[in-house]
């Protein structure tokens, strides 16, 4: 039987559990939504704060009443449409999760579904993980105690990463940034346990706090794992010094997003020339590459140089106490309640988060996570009819139509460079809803017994999956993204957007609700903004096929850069929280891709509106179509952030705060303050000299 008529079974069994199958428990049923859940509407007229003056503050005015009677849960760092929309797709994952679990030893042994069921249900089983304690990584940290000559370290860091562990760098076999066709070996930086490079240089006391809370983290894992108190102080600041150093070589987040910054092709004599200490081989082989290296794109040589070094000049009692540290924080999530615990602790410190998520969503997600696509199918049945699809795929066309004429109407492009432009909107590829070809788990081992282990045999399988890669061509089907997933994507080296069903569900998007609503949520906040990035700040230096070239006359990149850096300016000027100002560098592509999105998708709607006519009496629940899409976008950005994950967000995130979101691309738009009747002096409306001319 193929994998997907097994998922299809696992489907099928799911509405009938409880009588015909009573070999097995029935499942704890999934938690209804709770009373206070009105139905996700792309609009909703009662979120809006009449009281606020929408040519003033237009976030405040569409989602203030909502704003004002929202509580962030104690679990959550966040809450608004990512978490309600979130909440509603795990409840039917879990369904499918639960039945799978309970019935798991009614499937064929090897089966997917079978998997599926023993992968959850061991993460759910808290009674053999409390007795487990870290006994199922004591044999990963004898290993790395093995590491006594300088010749078994690079194998080690190879074995640790094969199994999920984020150690030293990182091996991705990602697309050719030259031959789009093809995969290539890419080495990036990484390895670092705090969120990013700059934690470990900022000034100031909370940053010493921060590095000073990192270091009691550290020992007081090696203290749970077994080390004595004294021990466990020594190697937690040999961990930070380490980790300092590998930090000092990094690239920032800004720099990362200059793909010329991180476009460093070699052949494997000029790495093993750039790293002469390093045994590539030795490291290729130990992670399962078996075809011999020709090329590599080393994004930070200067990092990978910095490893080098400290391979041979660090101590080794440093490495594995660098090498300890990172497998027991790895595991920590799915071992014992103190490991647990500690984890939950230090990363709360950066989301703000006052409780752990109850155990079935963390074992939920960490199923969607490793084994994503074996729950898709499923989630797809129950969720996203076929009609469903067919009306989000012609919101997105008439949104890459609305796109297609901007970019003919264009006064600053010149003509070779729009030529190019139409060619790669042209061959943009777009995925809605599901792939059209599910991920086969045949190869994946999955057992009963302790949980971590499913999970590092879960990164192995992944790993497997893709560790030859290079030199292949490239899989055109292979989704970046689970199903129930709400959230979307463009990638540049495929040239293509991508929309899973989880993201096309009311608020997003419903098939019954009104044009304005759909265009400007679905439209404008996604589709439109998806199909701006392959023409934001990075996205444009990618063609049609995906190959990372110039193709602009050097007149139209100079406007461009000129016209981005008034977003980047005009971000620059808002206050992310407390005194911490929004990175407008850092948030450039998202702020571009926001307002070419709203410009595009508003296209999109007038010429639908003029195809279908518009609504009897003009108005819907009291606002023109014009209104309700801008209101539309506006509630799709509904949020509300605790003050930790703020401050977070300032370091790595490259989107701004939603207020912003709503708030600044809107005030460069005369179509929202022709449709709201805001004046030239109004907050919602930037002085003209400061509207930047680019979509």
């Amino acid at each position: 039987m193929s994998r997907a008529s097994l998922v299809l079974m696992l489907f099928a069994v799911l509405p009938a559990v409880s009588t015909a199958q009573t070999s097995a428990p029935a499942p704890a049923p999934a938690p209804a939504p709770p009373a206070e859940w009105p139905p996700l509407k792309v609009v909703d007229v009662r979120w809006i704060d009449t009281t606020v003056a929408a040519c003033t503050d237009f976030s405040q005015f569409a989602n203030g009443a909502w704003l004002a009677h929202d509580t962030i849960p104690a679990a959550y760092a966040s809450s608004g449409v990512t978490r309600d929309m979130s909440d509603r797709n795990e409840l039917v994952v879990r369904s499918v999760l639960d039945a799978a679990a309970a019935h798991r030893s009614s499937f064929p042994a090897d089966s997917t579904p079978r998997k599926l069921g023993t992968f959850y249900a061991t993460c759910m089983d808290s009674t053999a993980i409390e007795a487990a304690g870290a006994t199922p990584i004591r044999p990963w940290l004898r290993g790395i105690d093995s590491v006594t000559t300088r010749a078994r370290l690079v194998p080690e860091i190879a074995k640790l990463q094969v199994l999920g562990v984020n150690v030293v760098f990182r091996y991705s076999p990602d697309v050719d940034p030259h031959d789009a066709l093809h995969y290539l070996t890419w080495l990036y930086q990484g390895g670092l346990g705090l969120p990013d490079r700059d934690y470990y240089f900022a000034q100031g006391a909370a940053s010493d706090s921060t590095r000073q809370a990192f270091v009691a983290h550290v020992a007081k894992m090696f203290r749970l794992a077994g080390q004595d108190s004294a021990a466990a102080g020594r190697a937690a600041a040999d961990v930070m010094a380490l980790e300092t150093s590998l930090a000092r070589g990094s690239l920032t987040r800004v720099e990362r997003r200059d793909p010329a910054k991180t476009d460093h092709p070699m052949s494997a004599a000029q790495l093993a020339a750039l790293t002469p200490g390093l045994a590539w081989p030795r490291y290729f082989r130990a992670i399962g590459l078996r075809v011999p290296v020709q090329k590599v794109n080393v994004a930070e040589p200067a990092f990978v140089k910095r490893v080098d070094s400290l391979l041979q000049a660090a101590p080794l009692a440093t490495w594995r106490a660098y090498l300890r540290y990172h497998a027991i924080a790895s595991a920590a999530p799915w071992l014992s309640t103190p490991f647990v615990q500690e984890d939950f602790a230090f990363r709360s410190r950066f989301s703000g988060a006052r409780a752990l998520l109850p155990r079935w969503k963390r074992c939920l997600r960490e199923a969607d996570g490793d084994v994503g696509e074996a729950l898709g199918q499923a989630y797809v049945a129950k969720t996203f009819p076929p009609e469903a699809r067919a009306r989000a795929r012609a919101v997105i066309d008439d949104i890459r139509t609305a796109f297609h004429e901007r970019l003919l109407h264009l006064t600053w492009m010149s003509d070779s460079t729009r030529a190019q432009a139409l060619d790669k909107l042209a061959r943009m590829g777009e995925k809605i809803g599901y792939p059209d070809r599910w991920r086969d788990y045949s190869r994946l081992r999955v057992a009963e017994g302790p949980f971590v282990l499913n999970v590092a045999e879960a990164n192995a399988f992944e790993w497997r999956r893709t560790v030859n890669r290079p030199g292949t061509p490239v899989d055109t089907t292979e989704w970046g993204i689970t199903v129930p997933t709400v959230n979307a994507y463009y990638d540049p080296s495929k040239n293509e957007m991508v929309f899973p069903a989880g993201a096309l569900m009311p608020q997003t998007f419903d098939a019954s609700a009104d044009d304005g609503a759909n265009y400007g949520s679905l439209g404008g906040s996604w589709a439109g903004h998806e199909l701006t990035h392959g023409f934001d700040d990075e996205g444009r230096h990618y063609d049609a096929r995906g190959n990372l070239r110039d193709w602009w006359q050097p007149s139209d990149s100079v406007h461009f850069v000129e016209q981005a850096a008034l977003v980047e300016q005009q971000f620059n000027e808002y206050i992310q929280v407390d005194t911490f100002h929004v990175n407008g560098k850092l948030t450039e592509g998202e702020n571009i891709a926001d307002w070419g999105g709203l410009l595009t998708a508003y296209d999109a709607l007038e010429s639908r509106l003029a195809r279908e006519g518009r609504p009897g009496g003009g108005l819907i629940e009291g606002y023109t179509p014009e209104q309700r899409y801008f209101i539309a976008y506006a509630q799709s950005w509904r949020g509300h952030d605790r003050p930790e994950r703020l401050r977070t967000r300032v370091t790595v995130d490259p989107h701004a705060p939603e207020r912003w979101r709503i708030n600044g691309p809107l005030s460069n738009i005369a179509a929202f303050a022709q449709a709201f009747g805001c004046k030239e002096g109004d907050p919602m409306v930037r002085p003209k000299e400061k509207v930047p001319s680019i979509w």
